[in-house]
């Protein structure tokens, strides 16, 4: 396989009705000198991606390299979609406050209200699955499985994987996949449609997400994105996603996006489109909430102005990571395809991006 040393860069793109002076604010930082940084930055650790950076209220999407570089086509092609990876969790715990502020249930209703047969459900309740301080702990979550699984069977694995092995107490925080899968069952019980189906109509519908799939229904004539790593050359060890892998993890992992979709969905967390600022403070604030700040899918720093999230796939090379100021004026979504499958690498990217995005603003988790 050659190497290749291309750039693709997408310009800043506008965002109706998202922030009304983007016009304005676009004028005040050099947008030519932020893709550079961004694209050398990227460069330097041998990373390959597509980025959002977020300025004074505005976007601006910066990509580097290919997001399939069999096909040639550059990180940022619209023809191209990423796993949203654990990103997704704060989609499925959205939904699970849209529930809860519409009267279904509440943070502390236990969860062997759906889930009787599930050892130790009694003790477990809404807001310690959206904290990961359930206790539940189930590996090979993301580990191929061999078939795609219904939502229905994926749920139906954790629940008996958890019953085959011993759990440890609720109250401390131990992040596993299960929670959020067990989460999407909850939606799906509740509003007696799949969760296919909610996140449709309470996430895309309403944001007008034009690239936001779940793998099996992404168009004819758009592609899933295939991540790689550098191994003395770019473009080595090509992995992708599998449906297989993918359809495991419902709730938790099987959602396919980019980061100016996803940005629109983190503005929709706040300003009344999916939650408004209450419901996204509740959400972010739990009983449960653990001493390292993570409840209902992100961690919430320095006195609540602060939100992140890291997401990565098992088996194959993908790294997101996204931190933001809570009012969703400063900060970076990073989708990428080729790490180093190295977390602390790749959140050094991101940090190195955003110090330069706003100075002494963000923490360098």
């Amino acid at each position: 396989m050659k190497t290749a040393a291309s750039l693709t860069v997408a310009a800043s793109l506008p965002i109706t009705g998202v922030v009304s002076s983007n016009q304005v604010k676009a004028a005040s930082y050099n947008q030519t000198e932020m893709r550079s940084f961004v694209r050398s930055t990227l460069a330097n650790y041998y990373a390959r991606g597509t980025t959002v950076i977020i300025k004074d209220g505005h976007p601006q999407q910066i990509s580097y390299g290919y997001g399939y570089y069999g096909k040639r086509l550059g990180a940022g092609n619209r023809k191209v979609v990423y796993p949203v990876c654990s990103l997704q969790k704060v989609i499925t715990a959205a939904m699970i406050t849209q529930l809860i502020y519409a009267g279904k249930f509440n943070q502390d209703t236990k969860i062997s209200t759906w889930y009787p047969n599930l050892k130790g459900s009694s003790d477990i309740t809404v807001g310690n699955l959206m904290t990961h301080t359930s206790g539940l702990k189930a590996s090979d979550t993301e580990v191929n499985r061999g078939k795609v699984a219904s939502e229905d069977s994926a749920i139906n694995w954790v629940v008996n994987k958890l019953n085959s092995t011993s759990q440890n107490k609720p109250g401390n925080f131990s992040y596993n996949n299960t929670n959020y899968i067990l989460l999407a069952g909850i939606i799906r019980q509740v509003t007696g449609k799949s969760y296919k189906d909610n996140v449709k109509e309470r996430i895309i519908n309403p944001l007008n997400l034009k690239r936001t799939y779940f793998l099996e229904d992404v168009p004819a004539g758009m592609t899933d994105g295939i991540s790689y790593t550098w191994n003395r050359k770019n473009y080595q060890w090509a992995q992708y996603v599998e449906k297989q892998q993918a359809s495991q993890l419902v709730g938790a992992g099987n959602l396919f996006s980019t980061p100016m979709d996803y940005y629109r969905i983190q503005v929709g967390l706040t300003n009344g489109k999916i939650l408004n600022k209450t419901e996204f403070d509740y959400m972010t604030n739990l009983k449960a909430k653990s001493p390292n700040g993570y409840s209902g899918g992100m961690y919430i720093e320095n006195n609540g102005t602060l939100k992140s999230a890291y997401g990565n796939l098992y088996n194959t090379h993908f790294g997101n990571w996204i931190q933001m100021t809570s009012d969703n004026q400063n900060g970076l979504i990073m989708f990428l395809n080729q790490t180093q499958n190295d977390e602390n690498r790749n959140k050094a990217i991101g940090y190195q991006i955003l110090n330069h995005i706003k100075p002494n603003t963000f923490n360098a988790r």
